[in-house]
């Protein structure tokens, strides 16, 4: 590990899920986690005063909502942001709108793997947005249940073929391990081939990637 470790703050209500994702967070060689919050209102002071690099905040907690926290710590308004994760029990769609539109970097449900998790905090800290993949596709096709342009699928002339394949993959909710595996690359060439794909059809992050292959036809083989 070069550097130092990615410093995560966990905000949750329920003691048992701080100790649980701390546990898998810290066994990372490249995070650890500096501080717990019991509610939302501690979470904003302690990521105030703390300025953890990932601030990891369940949407249901006292005295303030996960939601507001993110839009206090990462919201539009914020001069100095910090990056904010969003992990829930609840995939509801108004919860995910609400917590990308205040500046969440991320939208995990509690159920994810702990790889997912890690992965999760490592995308925030790169920049980019990680959406559990099974909301990131009923979310994109609810979106874009309209039949695609005519001239849609032409947009593909835009993209490689290996580009186009990934950015398929991307729609269907993968991670770049995922997407690694099953096109045989590392995880680092995906990660080259996103930001390409991203320059090309001027998409802020993998979920306006997704948002472009549903939309113009492109996200089925």
């Amino acid at each position: 590990m070069t550097g130092r470790p990615i410093r995560v703050l966990v905000a949750d209500d329920q003691e048992d899920i701080r100790g649980a994702f701390r546990i898998i967070l810290d066994a990372q060689p490249d995070m650890t986690v500096v501080a717990e919050a019991a509610c939302g209102v501690t979470a904003v002071e302690q990521a105030r005063h703390l300025r953890p690099d990932v601030v990891l905040a369940d949407i249901r907690m006292p005295r303030l909502d996960g939601l507001e926290v993110t839009r206090l710590l990462a919201g539009p308004q914020v001069t100095d942001p910090i990056r904010v994760v969003v992990v829930t029990t609840f995939d509801l769609d108004d919860y995910v709108h609400t917590a990308l539109r205040n500046g969440a970097c991320g939208f995990l449900l509690k159920r994810s793997s702990p790889t997912l998790l890690a992965e999760a905090v490592r995308a925030a800290m790169s920049g980019d947005t990680l959406i559990s993949p099974q909301i990131t596709v009923r979310l994109l096709r609810e979106l874009t249940a309209a039949p695609p342009p005519a001239s849609g699928r032409a947009d593909r002339t835009r993209l490689t073929e290996r580009e186009l394949q990934i950015t398929r993959l991307v729609a269907q909710g993968h991670t770049n391990a995922e997407i690694a595996t099953a096109l045989f690359i590392s995880p680092g060439t995906v990660k080259n081939h996103i930001a390409g794909v991203q320059r090309k059809l001027g998409a802020r992050n993998r979920v306006g990637i997704a948002a472009w292959a549903w939309s113009t036809g492109n996200a089925a083989p």
